[in-house]
């Protein structure tokens, strides 16, 4: 009897920390390891990544990750489940990997378990053989994975638009998608962005007219801010550049790196006399090319609007170009950051959602898959559940079983036994980590909890200072505030404050011998309840108690 097990660690019902899982038989196949960008709510959280625990538990058995691009919702968790995995391999396309080796490296962690895999090159694990395939994406050599088993094919196919204009190593291999559609195909994994978006992504995801119109209309400094690994968009910039007398001046370490693989390795192409340098960044007519970082969207042209880079600043004849999305839980901050330039008198550049899409496959391009590899089983993935339930009703619309339509949240199971689906609904433990800065730990429900409370309520802080010998005052209570009320305005609360904290510690004082933890909560509970009466609000409340 065969087995085959399919479920999410992430990127269900949700846009990004996307991580598949197939298990066949004993062996597990891991499938993408990406970030999720944090919003504008969560408090000093740089980003999340998916729990893993499941695969500590069982990581004797997996065989590899399988990464589709170099966008960081595919490969941003990389250096942060290093420690809990191992040594385990990595496989992925030269490009792809170049980008996790620089990350891994800046971390300081050894990346001799990267594998680089080829297109349509099979990879053999006996009773499974996976076989990378190209698909058009904004970033060079982005693979969907065949895997084979004896039951079918089991396809996922990741982020992926249909444009024939896209070639070398943008192109989709329409081929050898047939070619795979033939072979049966168990199940078909399709993500699910874009599902309800009428008619093919393309050509509204070129963005070269715009660019020329910018370049041809603006006189000044053009700011072009891109994410670093969308080369597709970098190419379309270096297109319309050396149709004019402009230079561009790359910014930043990182992209400096990507940009200078890819020249070195054919993946872009420029003649280098339009790259110009730090000597060219105040001149009229030069473009300087920035990118946002890993995991704070928009950071690095904040840093810019607000004065802060030490090498670009922003006049009112700059055009600022933002060919970048509006990512999802940061529209005010995108919003607040076009308020910013135009309040210097610059001018900006967007990309309207409704007229410029994204490197993400709309109805027809998913229609287009489904029809190719004519599968059995259709598993939507990738996006907002109800982006899942229009993707899986193109599907049913293009004859697919409703029965045969797998609709699933992070952690759900489906089952195949001997190729047939036995769902029995039982779930896999799943869950977000919070990471803040370079610590890869979680940052943790109660430390957000914290966070959330200091925002709304700020924090007290009390001070006294006893005998060491007869528990008496000698110095205090004083009172420090913080995000709650400005001390020197509230003399009435601050004296009550004290009397509360002072009656507290001289109730408990029981000559030679004070319980410090039963003062310190009876404080906080007492002054919680009076300034929740008193001032309409519970601020974070800390005491501070020694004896000298």
């Amino acid at each position: 009897m065969s087995k085959i097990n399919i479920f999410s660690l992430g990127g269900l019902n949700e846009n990004g920390k996307n991580m598949y899982v197939t298990e066949v038989d004993n062996d597990i196949f891991v499938i993408e390891a990406g970030l999720q960008y944090a919003d504008e709510h969560t408090l000093g959280i740089d980003y999340f990544i998916p729990n893993i625990d499941y695969l500590k538990t069982n990581k004797e058995r997996i065989k590899g990750i399988f990464l589709t691009h170099g966008h960081d919702e595919n490969v941003g968790a990389i250096a942060d489940i290093m420690d809990s995995l191992g040594n385990i391999p990595i496989y992925g396309s030269k490009f792809t990997l170049n980008i996790v080796k620089q990350e891994l490296e800046a971390y300081k962690y050894n990346t001799d378990n990267l594998i680089v895999v080829k297109e349509n090159k099979i990879i053999d694990f006996g009773n499974v053989r996976i076989t990378p395939i190209g698909l058009s994406h904004s970033i060079p050599d982005n693979y969907g994975y065949a895997i084979y088993t004896k039951d079918g094919v089991i396809f996922y196919a990741s982020d992926y638009v249909f444009d024939a204009t896209m070639r070398g190593p943008y192109k989709t291999d329409l081929g050898r998608l047939a070619y795979v559609g033939r072979q049966g195909v168990l199940c078909l994994m399709t993500e699910s962005l874009y599902a309800m978006n009428k008619g093919h992504t393309s050509p509204n995801h070129r963005i070269e007219g715009l660019i020329n119109q910018t370049l041809t209309r603006h006189k000044g400094r053009i700011i072009f801010n891109v994410l670093n690994s969308h080369l597709y968009r970098i190419q379309e910039l270096f297109n319309e550049v050396s149709k004019t007398d402009r230079k561009i001046v790359v910014m930043g370490k990182r992209l400096q790196g990507i940009i200078k693989y890819s020249l070195e390795n054919n993946y872009l192409k420029i003649d280098k006399k339009f790259i110009g340098d730090l000597s060219n960044i105040n001149d009229d007519n030069v473009v300087i090319l920035n990118s946002n970082e890993r995991e704070k969207p928009y950071v690095n042209m904040i840093k810019i609007v607000d004065g802060y880079d030490k090498f670009i600043k922003i006049n009112k004849n700059d055009t600022i170009f933002l060919a970048t999305p509006i990512y999802e839980g940061r529209e005010k901050t995108f919003y607040g950051l076009l308020d910013k330039i135009a309040m210097i008198g610059a001018t900006s550049v967007i990309l309207p959602p409704k007229e410029y899409l994204s490197y993400h496959a709309s109805a027809e391009d998913l229609m287009t898959m489904i029809d190719l590899m004519n599968p059995k089983y259709y598993f939507p993935v990738k996006g907002e559940y109800s982006e899942q339930v229009a993707n899986g009703d193109l599907a049913y619309s293009l004859g697919i079983p409703r029965e045969n339509i797998i609709l699933k949240e992070n952690g759900y199971v489906a089952t195949f036994v001997n190729g047939e689906l036995v769902d029995n609904f039982e779930p896999i433990h799943t869950g977000v980590i919070s990471i803040d800065g370079d610590s890869s730990d979680d940052v943790g429900e109660l430390v957000l909890n914290d966070r959330e409370l200091l925002s709304q309520n700020g924090i007290v802080i009390i001070s006294a200072t006893l005998d060491k010998k007869t528990k008496q005052i000698i110095a205090g209570p004083e009172i420090m505030s913080r995000g709650f009320i400005y001390v020197k305005d509230s003399a009435d609360l601050i004296h009550e404050m004290k009397n509360i904290c002072t009656e507290v510690i001289n109730d408990n004082n029981h000559g030679n011998y004070i319980d410090y933890n039963k003062v310190k909560l009876t404080i906080r509970d007492k002054l919680s309840n009076y300034l929740s009466l008193e001032a309409g609000n519970r601020p974070m409340i800390i005491t501070v108690i020694q004896e000298i």
